[in-house]
């Protein structure tokens, strides 16, 4: 039987598909699928790499394997997907199920095997196909809410096996489960002048155009009156008729004069790619406004293989006496569509908007390596960190480095390094370099040598060098010092450091290592007694928690606990 199950999965892997089955996949859920983010939408630094199904706003709901195969990977982390297990199966594709609560039967044993084993909550582990099989229709893991989730829910990815990208669920059959029948929802419309000539309705600045819907759904733009290049950006949203919230949406057409002149669709990308929605999209109005514009434009080439576009890469040049007309769709993977018809005329109207005046003079110039020092702070920036050459405001006052206000995206980590000669060594072991907003502290991993400190950052912003000599602080949520708490099914604390972070935590009943899981969002550190570590009456109890500077804190108490009926 293992033998045939490889031929299937290898046969697969050599001869591809050039269709994606429809009918393979069942729901990892057995209740209604609803979305609360779908593949593509648009977040912090990247794109959403698959579907978040609501589970009611409660943990708790059976997760199912989606297909046969086996589990080749469970990764469990306190960010990011938190408690993950990815299941390889024989006809190329890998399904993600991540946030859980735990594992379920066989899974679950072997996630705490191997968490004792390594004696660690954190664990990235790969498996061979013979090692745990996996049928459709198990239940494989428990919904939950840990790693970077905002609230319960499963995050759920299908991934082609070999090239790992990304691939649209609904692409599988998924949209059978989720029907849609509404079009996109067209919120506004930009247009930017793209060089120093360029003058768009009297503005050399982006500016808001104003539509008009129609009763048809479609959408006409005031007249356009520019010259030089220019280029149109959207804020769009889309909507099912089973989920009830706003998601992203699934693609982009923009003809000019009837011809297609530039497009992308989220139907699969790879996650080395997915950085690049900050050249997608407006960052600077983003982290200005909160607002995120997607460019139907690009100015300087980034490797988005979502993006097709001609020559001009969606850049329109307005000439004289040559009226244009510029066309819009906006479309869901059912093909439900809003049309944005945009008329374009040229105009030599002086501009009353002039563009932002520069107030530096440290040019970072985006092909080559810039070097920047004052006073005891050097930044270098390597060439094609950034993908346009701009002027960065640059400054060390009181031990603080501006640099810049964060809205030019890097896509290369810069170094940045603070000398301190002042500082005595020993509390130079207790510094690290932070960012700051003026009212939060972000620890970054420092290197030091000797009295040289460097971070490694893609963000630009507020640096400075740090002190903490404070230890991290642990309560017990429920004293059980000297008492018998045999009722009693976990071990609750919230532990906490006010400036560098919790590095590292380890606890002890009576000598033995026991598993911690920790939830940052919370600050919850919880032992479970059902592992078994917890002996027969008195146990002696030992927490260290310690941060990243490395003060510590240790927490001792000892408790009584029976174990029979």
């Amino acid at each position: 039987m293992k033998c045939i199950w490889f031929f299937c999965f290898y046969a697969a892997l050599l001869f591809g598909q050039n269709q994606y089955p429809k009918d393979y996949f069942r729901s990892p859920l057995d209740i209604p699928l609803q979305l609360s983010g779908n593949f593509g939408e648009l977040r912090p630094n990247h794109f959403h790499s698959g579907f978040d199904f609501k589970t009611q706003k409660k943990e708790g709901f059976k997760v199912y394997a989606v297909a046969d195969g086996y589990v080749s990977r469970i990764k469990i982390a306190e960010n990011g997907y938190g408690k993950a297990i990815y299941i390889t199966h024989p006809n190329g594709y890998t399904s993600v199920y991540g946030h859980l609560q735990s594992g379920f039967g066989e899974v679950e044993k072997l996630i705490k095997r191997e968490q004792y084993k390594a004696k660690s909550y954190e664990i990235d582990l790969a498996f061979l196909p013979t090692d745990l099989l996996i049928k459709k229709d198990d239940i494989i893991a428990i919904s939950g809410n840990t790693g970077g989730s905002d609230g319960p829910h499963l995050h759920f990815e299908i991934r082609d096996t070999k090239s790992e990208k990304i691939i649209n669920p609904l692409c599988f059959g998924f949209d059978s489960a989720i029907k849609d029948t509404k079009k996109p929802i067209l919120n506004s419309l930009f247009v930017y002048p793209l060089d120093k000539n360029s003058v768009v309705n009297q503005s050399k600045r982006p500016i808001a155009v104003s539509i008009s819907q129609q009763a048809d759904g479609s959408f006409i733009a005031e007249k356009v009156m520019a010259n030089g290049k220019i280029g149109f950006g959207i804020t769009a949203i889309d909507y099912d008729d089973v989920s009830w919230n706003a998601n992203g949406i699934f693609s982009v057409q923009t003809f000019l004069n009837g011809t297609n002149d530039f497009s992308y669709k989220f139907d699969t990308f790879a996650f080395d790619e997915t950085r690049y929605i900050n050249a997608l999209i407006d960052y600077s109005r983003y982290k200005k406004l909160g607002q995120r514009v997607q460019k139907l434009f690009v100015e300087n080439p980034f490797p988005l293989s979502i993006i097709q576009s001609g020559k001009s890469n969606g850049i329109i040049t307005v000439n004289a006496n040559f009226t244009q007309n510029y066309k819009i769709e906006i479309a869901d993977f059912n093909e439900n569509t809003t049309k944005i018809f945009i008329p374009i005329e040229y105009s030599v109207l002086t501009p009353k908007v002039d563009e932002v005046p520069i107030t530096s003079k440290y040019l970072v110039k985006a092909n080559k390596e810039n070097v920047f020092s004052m006073e005891n702070v050097t930044v270098s920036i390597p060439a094609n960190a950034f993908l346009k050459d701009f002027y960065m405001d640059f400054e060390v006052k009181n031990g603080l480095l501006h640099l810049h206000d964060d809205l030019e995206p890097a896509f290369v980590n810069m170094t940045i390094t603070f000398e301190d000669s002042i500082t005595a060594e020993k509390d130079r072991q207790k510094m690290f370099i932070g960012s700051t907003d003026g009212k939060k502290v972000y620890y970054y991993n420092t290197k030091r040598y000797k009295n040289s400190f460097t971070v490694y950052s893609k963000y630009l912003g507020d640096y400075k060098l740090f002190k903490d000599s404070m230890p991290p602080k642990i309560k017990i949520d429920k004293k059980i010092g000297g008492q018998w708490i045999s009722q009693q099914n976990e071990l609750i604390f919230t532990i906490s450091d006010d400036l560098s972070g919790i590095k590292s935590y380890e606890g002890t009943l009576n000598g033995k290592w026991i598993l911690l899981e920790y939830e940052p969002k919370t600050k919850k550190l919880i032992h479970r007694f059902s592992d078994g570590i917890v002996a027969e009456g008195k146990n002696d109890l030992k927490v260290v928690v310690k941060d990243n500077v490395g003060n510590s804190t240790i927490f001792e108490t000892q408790f009584f606990r029976s174990q029979k009926p």
